[in-house]
C-alpha cells in the first residue's frame, strides 16, 4: 500500500475546521445556559419525562388490571332490614324485603330497552365500557360547582350495583374502572344490559325492570310501551322524587325527564318522530306494596325516610344498606286514635257504591307537640296498600282560609295599620262587602268573592275571622304588605318553596299548597307563643346496638313576638266559640283554630290547637283513576263539605282521645296593646257596591245603609227591606239609630236641626255630625248623604 497521500475525488470539498480537542483528546464542554433559559426544560428532558410518564401509567394499568379481580355478586337478598319503632319502643314496621324478579333481555320490550339506553348511555353498543370524556366532564362539573354528576356508563353502573357497594370513594371507583374493563371483555353487551336492567332500582321498593313494570303499570316488562318505558327510564335518575303519585308536586320535573328520554330515542333512530308526537304521559297506577306496610305503617315509614334524606341524616343508599333501628316520635295510642276519628267521622259515612263522589274522598292529618316539635301522630290515608300517596305530606291542595291567621299575625308583628292609619287589632273595623276591590294594591285589580257571595258590611277583624271573610283579609294583606305576610308565614313554619306562596293579595285566601304537616308545624308555633322549632319525626337511630347517627338538636327561636302569636290565638278562640268551628268544642278543652276551604270545594281543612297539642286535618277530593283533583260537593249526601264539618269533627274526637287523662290547660295569653279598643274608620267610603233592585246585597251593606252595632244611615241593612231604613231585623219608617224610631232618619250621636238622636223621635234627620235637613240618597226616606261609618280602605 502506497504511503503517498490519496488525492481527493472530483467534487470533493474540504471540511469545516473542527474544534480543537482539548489536551488529552477530550471533547470541549457545552456552554452553560444562562439567564431565563435555565428555567426552560430541554427537549430531552420533556421527552424523557413524557416517556417515563407513559411507561408509569402503562405499568400501573397492568398492575391494577392484574390485581383487581371480578368479585362475586353482592347478596341483595341477604341484606339487613331496617326496624322502625314507636316512641315507646314497640315495633312499628320492618322493611328490607327486596322486590325483584330477574328476567332475560328477551323478556324486556325493545322500546323499554331503548328508553333506558336513551336515558343512561346512548353509545352503549358502540363504545367501550369506560367513557373517559364523560368521566372528565363529570369531574370538572363537580369541581366547578355545577353539581355532583355521574360519568359512568351502563357497564360501570352495573358493576357498582351487582359487584360493589354504593360508597363514593376513590378505591371503589378504581375497582369499578378495572372490573368494567374486564367485564366488557368477558361478557357481551346484551349480558351486561340484562344484568343492569335486573339490578337497577326504580323506586317503590322495586329492583329490576320487571318489578318496576308491575309496580307502576301492573304489567310485565315485555309489554311495556315506549311511553311507559321512557317513564321507568326517567325514574333511574331520581326514583323517589319522580314518582308522580307519591310526589305530585314533582310531576313537571318528571315529565321533563320523560320528554328528554323520548327525544333521545328519536335522535338515535329508535323511535319514529310521528310516533313520538302522539305519545301522552303515562300516569302510573297507585302503588300496591307488601302487607307489612299496610294501614298507616307505610305512610309513617316513608315519611321517616324522607325526613332522614331531606335533613341529610341518612342517604337513600345508607338506608338501603339496612341494619338501622329507628325510634320515631309517633305515639301508638295517639296514632290509633287518629285512625278511629277519621273512620268514625268520615270514612264510615261514605257510600262508595251508590255515590261516585264518595270514592274521591281522601284524608290527611298531623299532630305536633308545640313545646317539643315532635310529630306524635300522622294520618296518611285509608291504607298504604290501597292509596300510596301520603295525604299528610303531599303539597298539591290549597290550604284555603287556614292561612288567614298568618295575615293577622303579620299585622300585629309589623304593627301594621289600615289605609286610613288605624292600628290593626282584633276589633279594627273593615268593610266586608262581597267582591270589594282592594285598595292600595298596585299590581292590578283584585276583588275576591266571599263564600256564597255574602256581603257583611263593616265588621271587626274578629268577626271577619269568625266568618272567614275574604274581602277583609285580602285588604288586610295589602295593608300589612303581602311580602311581609309571606315572611311571617315562612317564619312560622311554611316552607319558602311552597307552590303558589306568592306575595300578592291572594296570599290571604290560602291559594298556596302547603302540606298538612307544614300547617301543623306553623300552628304549633302559634300555640307555643310564637316560638318556632322545626318538626321532628325521630328520637334515636342505632345500628348494631350503638348510637351511630347523630341527630340534629331541636332548636327553637322566637319567630314572631308573643303578643303577635297570642293575639292571633285570641281571635282563633272566637272561631271555635262563635264562628265556623263550633264543632271543635266537642274536644272539651280550651281550643283555638281556623277552618278553610279550597277552590271548588276540592279540599276542606281545620287547623286547631290546645295549649298542649296542635293538629291539622284535611279532607281532599281526588279521582282514584286519573288522580285529578275533584270537588267534594254531595260527599256523604251533604250539599257540600267544608272545614267546619268532618275536618273539625275529626279534630275534636282525636284531640279528646289524644289528651285523655291529661288535665286541661288554659291559654296564657299576652295580647297586643289596645287589642280590646274598638277603632272606627275615619275616611269617606272609596267604594260603593252596585245597587240591586231591592237596595240590598245578600243581607249585607247597601248604598245608603250600614249596620254597625245598631246604627244605620237610614238605609237597608240586615235581612229586611223597608221604606225609610232598617237596622238588623227592625222595620221603621224613616230610619233607625240604636233604639230610636225617626221620620226622615237619624244617624250618629249629634242632635241637629231637623232631627235628634238617642231615644228621641225627630223629623228631618241627621247624618254623622252634619245636618243636611233630611236630604236623602239611596233608599227613599233613608240615609242622608255622608251618613254612617265610611268604607274602610
Amino acid at each position: 500500500m502506497s504511503d503517498e497521500p490519496q488525492q481527493p475525488n472530483q467534487g470533493w470539498a474540504p471540511r469545516e475546521p473542527q474544534a480543537t480537542e482539548e489536551p488529552g483528546g477530550k471533547k470541549p464542554k457545552r456552554p452553560k445556559r444562562t439567564g431565563w433559559r435555565r428555567i426552560i426544560p430541554t427537549w430531552r428532558m420533556v421527552l424523557g419525562t413524557f416517556v417515563l410518564g407513559i411507561l408509569l401509567l402503562i405499568g400501573l394499568f397492568f398492575l391494577g388490571y392484574s390485581l383487581v379481580k371480578i368479585p362475586p355478586a353482592n347478596a341483595l337478598a341477604t341484606k339487613q332490614s331496617n326496624v322502625y319503632l314507636y316512641a315507646d319502643g314497640s315495633q312499628l314496621a320492618r322493611d328490607g324485603e327486596v322486590n325483584r324478579e330477574n328476567v332475560s333481555l328477551a323478556q324486556v320490550s325493545k322500546a323499554a330497552q331503548h328508553a333506558v339506553l336513551a336515558a343512561e348511555d346512548r353509545d352503549f353498543y358502540s363504545e367501550s365500557a369506560i367513557d373517559p370524556k364523560a368521566m372528565v366532564r363529570a369531574g370538572w362539573n363537580t369541581a366547578t360547582g355545577k353539581g355532583t354528576q355521574s360519568g359512568s356508563t351502563i357497564t360501570q353502573q352495573y358493576v357498582k350495583n351487582y359487584y360493589l357497594a354504593q360508597e363514593q370513594t376513590v378505591t371503589r371507583k378504581v375497582k369499578e374502572f378495572f372490573i368494567s374493563i374486564k367485564l366488557d371483555r368477558e361478557k357481551s353487551k346484551a349480558e351486561i344490559l340484562e344484568g343492569y336492567l335486573n339490578t337497577s332500582y326504580f323506586g317503590r321498593n322495586s329492583y329490576g325492570i320487571q318489578a318496576a313494570a308491575q309496580a307502576y303499570y301492573g304489567k310485565d316488562a315485555t309489554d311495556l310501551s315506549a311511553a311507559e318505558g321512557a317513564y321507568l327510564a326517567a325514574l333511574l335518575n331520581a326514583p323517589s322524587e319522580y314518582d308522580v303519585v307519591a310526589h305530585p308536586e314533582n310531576k313537571s320535573a318528571a315529565v321533563a325527564r320523560w320528554n328528554y328520554v323520548l327525544d333521545g330515542m328519536v335522535k338515535e333512530g329508535w323511535l319514529k318522530q310521528s310516533e313520538r308526537t302522539g305519545l301522552k304521559f303515562p300516569m302510573p297506577k297507585e302503588a300496591t306494596v307488601s302487607t307489612g306496610m299496610s294501614g298507616q305503617r307505610g305512610y309513617l315509614v316513608n315519611a321517616v325516610n324522607d325526613y332522614l334524606s331531606d335533613n341529610k341524616i341518612l342517604t337513600a343508599d345508607e338506608l338501603d344498606a339496612g341494619g338501622y333501628r329507628i325510634t320515631t316520635t309517633f305515639q301508638k295510642s295517639k296514632q290509633d286514635a287518629f285512625v278511629d276519628a277519621v273512620n268514625d267521622k268520615l270514612m264510615d259515612k261514605l257510600d262508595k257504591k251508590n255515590r261516585k263522589v264518595d270514592t274521591y274522598v281522601r284524608a290527611g292529618g298531623a299532630a305536633v307537640d308545640p313545646k317539643t316539635g315532635q310529630v306524635v301522630a300522622m294520618y296518611g290515608g285509608i291504607d298504604y296498600v290501597k292509596q300510596y300517596t301520603n295525604n299528610a305530606t303531599r303539597r298539591d291542595f290549597q290550604v284555603g282560609s287556614t292561612f288567614k291567621p298568618f295575615v293577622f299575625t303579620s299585622a300585629v308583628q309589623n304593627e301594621s295599620t289600615t289605609q286610613d292609619g288605624r292600628t290593626i287589632t282584633p276589633n279594627t273595623i273593615y268593610d266586608g262587602t262581597n267582591k270589594r276591590p282592594v285598595q292600595g294594591w298596585t299590581g292590578g285589580s283584585y276583588d275576591p268573592a266571599n263564600e256564597d257571595d255574602v256581603s257583611y258590611g263593616d265588621i271587626t277583624v274578629r268577626t271577619a275571622t269568625d266568618k272567614s271573610v275574604n274581602s277583609v283579609y285580602a285588604q288586610m294583606a295589602v295593608d300589612v304588605g303581602s311580602d311581609k305576610v309571606k315572611d311571617t308565614a315562612v317564619a312560622l313554619g311554611i316552607p319558602s318553596a311552597t307552590p303558589d306562596l306568592t306575595a300578592s293579595p291572594s296570599i290571604a285566601l290560602g291559594v298556596n299548597t302547603a302540606s298538612v304537616l307544614d300547617m301543623a308545624e306553623s300552628y304549633a308555633t302559634l300555640a307555643n307563643h310564637g316560638k318556632h322549632g322545626a318538626y321532628t319525626l325521630i328520637k334515636t337511630i342505632t345500628r348494631d346496638g350503638k348510637d351511630v347517627v347523630e341527630l340534629p338538636k331541636h332548636k327553637s327561636s322566637q319567630a314572631v313576638t308573643r303578643q303577635a302569636a297570642d293575639t292571633t290565638t285570641s281571635i282563633l278562640q272566637s272561631v271555635v266559640e262563635n264562628g265556623t268551628a263550633t264543632a271543635a268544642q266537642a274536644a272539651g278543652r280550651p281550643a283555638a283554630g281556623k277552618t278553610g276551604t279550597a277552590e271548588e270545594d276540592q279540599a276542606a281543612w281545620f287547623a286547631g290547637y290546645t295549649p298542649d297539642l296542635a293538629t291539622v286535618v284535611a279532607v281532599m277530593g281526588q279521582d282514584p283513576v286519573t288522580a285529578k283533583h275533584k270537588s267534594l260537593y254531595n260527599v256523604m249526601g251533604l250539599p257540600r263539605i267544608n272545614g267546619g264539618g268532618a275536618p273539625t269533627e275529626i279534630w275534636a274526637q282525636f284531640t279528646e282521645a289524644a289528651l285523655k287523662g291529661k288535665p286541661a290547660s288554659e291559654f296564657d295569653l299576652e295580647l297586643q296593646e289596645g287589642a280590646d279598643v274598638v277603632e272606627t274608620p275615619t275616611e269617606e267610603p272609596s267604594f260603593v257596591p252596585p245597587e240591586d233592585t231591592e237596595g240590598e246585597d245578600n243581607g249585607g251593606t247597601t248604598d245608603g245603609g250600614q249596620d254597625t252595632g245598631g246604627e244605620t244611615d237610614g238605609g237597608t241593612t240586615g235581612d229586611t227591606t223597608t221604606t225609610g231604613g232598617t237596622t238588623g231585623d227592625t222595620t221603621t219608617t224613616g230610619g233607625t239609630t240604636g233604639d230610636t224610631t225617626t221620620t226622615g232618619g237619624t244617624t250618629g250621636d249629634t242632635t241637629t236641626t231637623g232631627g235628634t238622636t238617642g231615644d228621641t223621635t225627630t223629623t228631618g234627620g241627621t247624618t254623622g255630625d252634619t245636618t243636611t235637613g233630611g236630604t236623602t240618597t239611596g233608599t227613599t226616606g233613608g240615609t242622608t248623604a255622608g251618613g254612617g261609618p265610611p268604607t274602610t280602605q
